[in-house]
């Protein structure tokens, strides 16, 4: 048998929830940071698709963001605790969307390295995930997805217990993947990794399809450079955006340091 949701608001029990630790207060300021800088890059969708991360310290819960909220209204505050089994910790006023809790949920039960989970309607990846033979290694950019990027056949809007087995089983342990007619999603080990590397896949997909709309003959590279600039890209065991993040920061404390409230 299997289950699916029904409506866009995810029906949820509540559980009690306890002292907030510091490191869930920095993590909360991370992703709420992570939701601005979405909303800046123009990859918001209205209320809709979520960024989630695994609580420290509270194995199986995760935080996401209150459904009919955008992007440039998330705070660290506002973002709602949720278990795996889909109760939300806590007293918070917000719901959370069905979907979004069941793509999201899948992926960080499945993989505990995943703490970071991006799932967008971003459009070039949108568009991209339309064509017929995906990413191309086109760019140094697309080149960092060359043995990292998984792809999701389309199967309607609620997702059922089957579906996200089977987008667990497609993404396997990749760190990126587009879900053909619908979007982009990425698994990073930390809030910092998983937002570069979406940024990183979202320029791909544009210059493939700026590329592609010239018409033009397009010049792809040899397989052995593919290999090579994907192992170069790929060659430091740890997560990436760790330099790029605290920039992000400092950017995001001049024109809009309420994320952290």
């Amino acid at each position: 048998m299997t289950t699916e949701p029904q409506g866009f608001v995810h029906a949820a029990g509540r559980i009690a929830g306890g002292n907030m630790s510091e490191a869930e207060w920095h993590a909360r300021i991370d992703l709420a940071a992570c939701y601005r800088l979405v909303a800046g890059r123009g990859w918001g969708d209205l209320i809709y698709t979520h960024v989630s991360l695994a609580v420290p310290g509270e194995p199986g819960r995760f935080l996401i963001n209150p459904f009919g909220l955008t992007f440039d209204e998330v705070t660290a505050s506002s973002l709602v605790k949720i278990t795996i089994d889909g109760a939300i910790v806590g007293d918070t006023p917000y719901e959370v969307n069905a979907t979004g809790f069941a793509i999201h949920g899948a992926v960080h039960a499945a993989r505990a390295d995943a703490r970071c989970v991006m799932h967008l309607h971003n459009e070039a990846a949108v568009a991209v995930s339309m064509l017929k033979d995906g990413l191309l290694p086109l760019s140094q950019h697309a080149l960092r997805f060359y043995r990292d990027l998984a792809y999701h056949r389309y199967d309607g809007l609620a997702l059922t217990d089957g579906e996200k087995a089977r987008l667990v089983e497609n993404l396997g342990q990749r760190r990126a993947m587009l879900l053909h007619n619908h979007g982009s999603l990425v698994a990073g080990r930390t809030v910092a990794e998983a937002f570069c590397l979406m940024d990183m896949l979202d320029k791909a997909c544009r210059m493939q399809l700026a590329a592609q709309a010239t018409g033009a003959e397009l010049v792809l590279p040899p397989p052995d450079v593919c290999e090579k600039t994907f192992r170069q890209l790929t060659a430091d065991p740890e997560p990436e955006g760790e330099l790029e993040w605290p920039a992000l920061l400092r950017h995001l404390d001049r024109v809009c340091p309420d994320y952290r409230r």
